[in-house]
C-alpha cells in the first residue's frame, strides 16, 4: 500500500486576484486498497491514524508515504464491538481506541499490539485531555470524558509484562450532571506554573477550573485533578436546553507556528478554543496569566464571542430556507486565526477576529457524511475525513489581514507585531501614533511615529502645539534612526535640531533646579529631586546622541548653537567626541585655564597640535608643557624653536639656568633624541650666551662636550659672534680653538687678561713649534707687561721649553737691570756653547762619512764577477757566453735580449716604449760617438739596473703564476 497526499479540489471562495486564497481544500489520493470504510480517524505530529469498520488500524507517517503500519485489535468486531472513536495526543506518541460495545485499548507509537484497559472496560469515552507534558513515555495524568457524564483521570504507562495492566489508576475525579462529556481540555498557567486549567464540555454548557492541584507521593501514583475539581468552583457558560439534539464538541487552536509570535500578550496570540453547541459557535482566548487564578473563568467567558449558526452560509443560498430548516454545523476546527466549519458537506472559515467570512467551499455532496474536521495541533494542518475520502484544508499566508483587523479593532501593538510589509507597518505605526497622540501619550506616539512615513512637518506641529518637546525630541531621535545615509542634509538638519532640543531642555532642568533651590531658601514649599535625578539622565542621552550621531552634525553649527545656550561641559564633550581638541585646547587657553590646556593636550599625539600652542602655553606653564613634549616621539624640533626663544625673551631669562625649560628640553633633545640639527643647538648657544649669569661653565661645558664627541652640530660663526657680543670670553676661545684660529683666540684671551687661558691655547696640541713660539711670544709680552716683577713674569714663560732669553729681550722696559735675568743670561750663553760643540762633532762626523763614501765608490771601478763556462741564461737557459749577457752581484746571468724581454714584461708602458726606441736607435747605428755612448747607458741603466729575479721588481710580480699558459703543464706534475 502507499499513501499520496496529492490531488487539488478547486476552491470558490472569493479572494484577491494577485494573491492565493487564504484556505483551500485538496483531496488526497490513496495509492492502496481498502476493502472497508473508515469509521474514525485521528491525526497528529504528521501521523494519520484511520480505523476500518473490519476492526483494522492503519497508521501512515505523512512524511514518509511508504511507512504504514497494518494493526489488528486483539479480538473481532464480532466479540468487543467497531471501532467507534480514536484518541491521539499531540506528539502521536499515544492512542487509545474505543469500540461500540464499551472496550477500549491503548497503544503506543513505538508498538503494534493495542493492550486493553481493562479498569475503563465498559466506559464510552468522548473526549481525552492529554497531559500538558508532551511527548513523555508515558501519558502522565490525563482526563477522560465518558458519555456518562463522568470525568476520570487516569496513568497509562505502557508495559511488555502480560499480566500487568497498563494503567496505573483510574479515578472518577468529577460529574458535570449534564449528559455526555463531548470535550475535555487541560493545560498550565503561565503565570502561576503549579497551577492548572481544565475546560469541560457538554452539549449544554462548558465549564472552567483554575487552580493547584494535588500531588499525592510519586508520581503516577494517585489522582492530582481530584483536588482541583472538589476545591475550585467552576466559572460556567450555559444555553438553553430547548431544541433538537445538536451536534456538539470542543476544540482548541493548535500551536503556535512560531513561537516568538507570543511575546505580546493579545487576544491574536493566545491558545483559542470553540464550543460548538446548538446555538452557534461560542469563541474564545485561553489566556494563561491572569491576577487572580479565580476569576480567569469568569473573564474568559465575558470576553468571549458567540459566531451564530445564523451567519455561516449554507447549501441553499437563494431558495428562502428558513433559519429551522437550516442544516446544523457538523464539525468545528480552529486554527491560527480562524474558525472553520462544516455544515452539510461546506467548509467555511470565519476570522475570529472580526467574523469575517474569508472562505466557503462545497466540498462534499449533499447528504455525504463525514467523520469530521481534524487538526494536527503540533504541525498546524487541517483535514475532513469522510467515509472514504481523505481531504486537506490548506491553509497559506494565514496571518495577512490580521494586522488590518487588529487595527480597525484598536490592538495598535498587536497590529504592529503582524504587520509585514513596509507598507503594512508604516499604515499601522501613522494610526498608533495618532491615537497614542489622542490618548495625551505623546513619548509613546514619539516612537511609533518616529517610524513610519507620516509627514515630518505635521508631526513635528503636532508635539509642538502640545508643548511636548520631549516627546518631540524623542520622534526626532528615532526618525534620524531610520532616514537613510544618503539623506545628507536631512540627517544634518534633523540633527542640529536635537542638539538645540538637548541643550534647552538642560537649560530648563538647570532653571528649574535654581528655582526650587531658592525657593526652599526661603522657606516656601519646593522639591527639585526629581529634577536632579532627571539632569544627569538627559546629559547622558546627549551624550549618547552624540557620540552616535557624530557624523551628520556639522560642527560650526554645533559650536554656534551650544555657545549661545553657554552649556561649556555639552560644548566640550562635543569637541571631544569628534576629536575636535584644537577646539578644546582653544577654548582653554582663551579663557587662561591652564591646566585643562595641559590636561587635554598631554592626551594628544598630533605634532600640529604642539607646535600651534607651544608659545602660549609655555610662557605659562611650562614644565608641565616640557614634561609632555619629552614624551612625544614625533615632534620637529626646530619648530617648537620660537616657542622656547619666546619663553626665554619672557621669563627664562631671568630664572636660574637650572629651572630655564626651554634649556632643559633642548638638552634632552640633545642628550637623550641626539638631534644633529644645527638650529637645535644654534638655539641653545643662543640661550646659554644670551642669559643674565656671568657664570659660563654651562655653555663651556657644552662646547667642550660638542668637542669630545668629535661632532660640532652648530653653526661656529653664529657661535662666535654670540660668545663675543655677550662677553663670553672662555667659550669664544673655545670656538676659535675648535676653528684652529690659535693667534684669534689667544688674542682675544688676552686682551681681556685670560693669560693661562692665553698659554692653554698656545699648548694645544697639534700645533707646530712655529706656531707655538709665535703664540708663546704674544703671552710672553702679555705677562712682562702686566707683571710687576721680572722674575715672576720670566718663571711663568719658563712654561714654554721653545722660548729663549733672546727671544724675551725686546719685550722688557728700555730701563731694567742686567740682573733681574741675570742667570737666564749665563744659562742661555752655556746652552749655545754646548750647542755649538755638538755642531762641531757632527760636521767632524759628515767629513768621515764623505771620506767614506769616496773610498767605496772607488772600489766600485774594481769589482767583478767571474763567469763558468757552463753558466746558463736564466732565462732561456741556453749558455751564457753565446751572446751578449749582463751578470748582477746576486750570481744571476741574462743574456741582454733576454733580459730586456723579461723587463719590458715586468715595467710600465712608458719605460718599455723608451727601451723599444733606444734599442731602434742603437741598432740602426744613427747615433755616433758620444751620443751612442749616452743612449747605450741610458738602455743598461732601464734593463740592467737591478737583477729581475731578486730585486723590488720581482716582489711586484708575486701575484703572477708559476705556470703559465705557454708553459707545459707535464714539466710541472708531480
Amino acid at each position: 500500500m502507499s499513501f499520496d497526499p496529492t490531488g487539488g479540489y478547486a476552491a470558490t471562495a472569493a479572494h484577491d486576484a494577485n494573491e492565493l486564497p487564504i484556505f483551500d481544500v485538496q483531496r488526497v489520493q490513496l495509492r492502496f486498497d481498502i476493502s472497508a470504510d473508515f469509521v474514525a480517524a485521528q491525526v497528529a505530529n504528521n501521523v494519520l491514524i484511520l480505523a476500518l469498520s473490519t476492526g483494522r488500524i492503519l497508521r501512515f507517517d505523512l512524511d514518509n508515504a511508504e511507512d504504514i503500519d497494518d494493526i489488528d485489535l486483539p479480538k473481532r468486531p464480532a466479540e468487543i464491538g467497531v471501532i467507534r472513536r480514536l484518541f491521539m495526543d499531540p506528539s502521536a506518541s499515544h492512542l487509545i481506541i474505543n469500540t461500540t460495545l464499551g472496550e477500549n485499548y491503548y497503544l503506543h507509537t513505538q508498538s503494534r499490539q493495542p493492550k486493553a484497559l481493562g479498569s475503563l472496560k465498559g466506559v464510552q469515552i468522548e473526549s481525552v485531555a492529554w497531559s500538558p507534558s508532551q511527548p513523555t513515555a508515558s501519558t502522565r495524568e490525563i482526563l477522560i470524558g465518558a458519555a456518562d457524564g463522568t470525568v476520570y483521570e487516569t496513568y497509562i504507562e505502557p508495559t511488555t509484562e502480560f499480566y500487568r495492566r497498563q494503567e496505573r489508576y483510574v479515578k472518577s475525579v468529577y460529574n458535570p450532571q449534564d449528559g455526555a462529556v463531548i470535550g475535555i481540555f487541560a493545560d498550565v498557567l503561565s503565570s502561576r506554573p503549579e497551577t492548572r486549567r481544565v475546560m469541560v464540555a457538554t452539549a449544554h454548557k462548558v465549564l472552567h477550573f483554575s487552580g493547584r492541584t494535588g500531588r499525592s507521593g510519586h508520581e503516577g501514583s494517585g489522582s492530582i485533578y481530584l483536588k482541583l475539581f472538589e476545591s475550585e468552583t467552576p466559572a460556567v457558560h450555559e444555553i438553553d436546553r430547548t431544541g433538537t439534539a445538536h451536534p456538539a464538541m470542543l476544540a482548541v487552536s493548535p500551536d503556535a507556528p512560531d513561537a516568538s509570535q507570543s511575546t505580546v500578550e493579545t487576544e491574536s496570540t493566545d491558545r483559542a478554543y470553540a464550543w460548538l453547541s446548538n446555538q452557534g459557535i461560542f469563541h474564545g482566548n485561553l489566556k494563561t496569566s491572569a491576577a487572580d487564578p479565580a476569576v480567569l473563568g469568569r473573564q474568559l467567558f465575558r470576553e468571549s464571542k458567540l459566531l451564530p449558526q445564523s451567519r455561516l452560509p449554507s447549501t441553499q443560498t437563494s431558495s428562502g430556507r428558513n433559519k429551522a430548516q437550516q442544516p446544523p454545523i457538523n464539525s468545528v476546527a480552529l486554527t491560527q486565526f480562524h474558525v472553520l466549519a462544516l455544515v452539510d458537506g461546506r467548509i467555511t472559515a470565519t476570522n475570529r477576529l472580526d467574523e469575517s467570512l474569508v472562505y466557503n467551499q462545497q466540498v462534499l455532496d449533499h447528504g455525504q457524511g463525514s467523520l469530521g474536521l481534524f487538526v494536527d495541533h503540533q504541525k498546524n494542518t487541517f483535514w475532513l475525513f469522510t467515509s472514504n475520502e481523505i481531504f486537506e484544508i490548506v491553509a497559506t499566508d494565514e496571518e495577512r489581514n490580521v494586522w488590518r483587523i487588529l487595527l480597525k479593532q484598536g490592538q495598535y501593538e498587536a497590529a504592529q507585531q503582524y504587520a509585514k510589509t513596509p507598507d503594512q507597518k508604516d499604515a499601522v505605526a501613522s494610526m498608533t501614533g495618532d491615537h497614542l497622540i489622542n490618548q495625551g501619550r505623546f513619548m509613546d506616539a514619539a516612537s511609533v511615529l518616529g517610524k513610519s512615513t507620516k509627514a515630518f512637518e505635521d508631526v513635528a506641529l503636532s508635539f509642538i502645539d502640545h508643548g511636548e518637546n520631549d516627546a518631540l525630541r524623542k520622534y526626532l531621535l528615532v526618525k534620524l534612526g531610520t532616514l537613510p545615509k544618503k539623506a545628507v542634509m536631512q540627517r544634518t538638519m534633523v540633527a542640529s535640531w536635537l542638539i538645540e532640543l538637548f541643550m534647552a531642555k538642560l537649560n530648563q532642568l538647570d532653571d528649574t533646579i535654581s528655582t526650587k533651590a531658592d525657593l526652599c531658601a526661603d522657606g516656601q514649599s519646593g522639591n527639585g529631586a526629581e529634577m536632579q535625578k532627571l539632569l544627569p539622565q538627559i546629559r547622558k542621552e546627549y551624550q549618547d546622541f552624540a557620540g552616535k550621531y557624530k557624523s551628520d552634525l556639522d560642527r560650526k553649527t554645533v559650536y554656534e548653537i551650544i555657545g549661545s545656550h553657554g552649556r561649556e561641559e555639552e560644548l566640550l564633550f562635543y569637541a571631544n567626541v569628534v576629536d575636535d581638541y584644537d577646539y578644546v585646547i582653544s577654548y582653554w587657553v582663551q579663557r587662561e585655564r591652564w591646566n585643562e590646556a595641559m590636561t587635554v593636550l598631554k592626551k594628544q599625539t598630533e605634532p600640529e597640535m604642539f607646535y600651534r600652542y607651544s608659545a602660549v602655553l609655555m610662557a605659562h606653564v611650562a614644565v608641565d608643557l616640557v614634561e609632555v613634549l619629552m614624551r612625544q616621539g614625533r615632534l620637529e624640533i626646530k619648530k617648537l624653536i620660537p616657542a622656547l626663544l619666546n619663553y626665554n625673551s619672557l621669563v627664562g631669562s631671568s630664572l636660574p639656568l637650572a629651572q630655564n625649560q626651554a634649556i632643559r628640553y633642548l638638552l634632552f633633545c640633545i642628550n637623550h633624541t641626539h638631534t644633529t640639527e644645527p638650529a637645535v643647538h644654534n638655539t641653545l648657544i643662543s640661550l646659554y650666551a644670551s642669559h643674565s649669569t656671568k657664570d659660563e661653565s654651562a655653555l663651556l661645558g657644552y662646547l667642550e662636550t660638542q668637542a669630545q664627541a668629535r661632532e660640532q652640530n652648530y653653526d661656529a660663526d653664529f657661535a662666535l659672534r654670540l660668545c663675543i657680543s655677550h662677553k663670553r670670553v672662555q667659550s669664544a676661545v673655545h670656538v676659535y680653538t675648535s676653528m684652529r684660529q690659535y693667534a684669534a683666540a689667544v688674542d682675544l684671551a688676552l686682551r681681556y687678561d685670560y693669560v693661562e687661558l692665553a698659554a692653554e691655547v698656545a699648548d694645544t696640541p697639534g700645533i707646530d713649534n712655529a706656531l707655538r713660539k709665535k703664540l708663546w711670544l704674544k703671552v710672553a709680552k702679555k705677562v712682562i707687561q702686566r707683571e710687576k716683577g721680572i722674575r715672576s713674569a720670566i718663571d711663568f714663560l719658563k712654561r714654554c721649553e721653545l722660548l729663549r732669553i733672546e727671544d724675551l729681550i725686546p719685550f722688557f722696559p728700555d730701563f731694567i737691570v742686567i740682573d733681574d735675568f741675570k742667570e737666564e743670561i749665563c744659562t742661555a750663553l752655556e746652552e749655545y756653547s754646548r750647542q755649538i760643540e755638538d755642531l762641531k762633532r757632527e760636521m767632524d762626523e759628515s767629513s768621515s762619512t764623505a771620506q767614506h763614501i769616496k773610498d767605496d765608490i772607488k772600489a766600485l771601478d774594481q769589482r767583478y764577477a767571474i763567469v763558468e763556462p757552463g753558466e746558463r741564461c736564466w732565462k732561456c737557459r741556453l749558455p751564457l757566453l753565446m751572446r751578449q749577457f749582463f751578470v748582477f752581484p746576486c750570481q744571476h746571468g741574462f743574456h741582454a735580449d733576454c733580459l730586456g724581454e723579461m723587463v719590458m714584461g715586468m715595467i710600465g708602458a712608458g719605460k718599455s716604449k723608451r727601451i723599444r726606441e733606444l734599442q731602434r736607435e742603437i741598432g740602426r747605428g744613427v747615433a755616433m760617438g758620444k751620443r751612442r755612448e749616452g743612449m747605450v747607458r741610458e738602455l743598461d741603466g732601464l734593463v740592467a739596473g737591478s737583477c729581475v729575479l731578486c730585486s723590488e721588481m720581482a716582489v711586484k710580480m708575486i701575484d703572477e703564476p708559476f705556470v703559465t699558459a705557454a708553459d707545459n703543464k707535464a714539466d710541472w706534475a708531480v
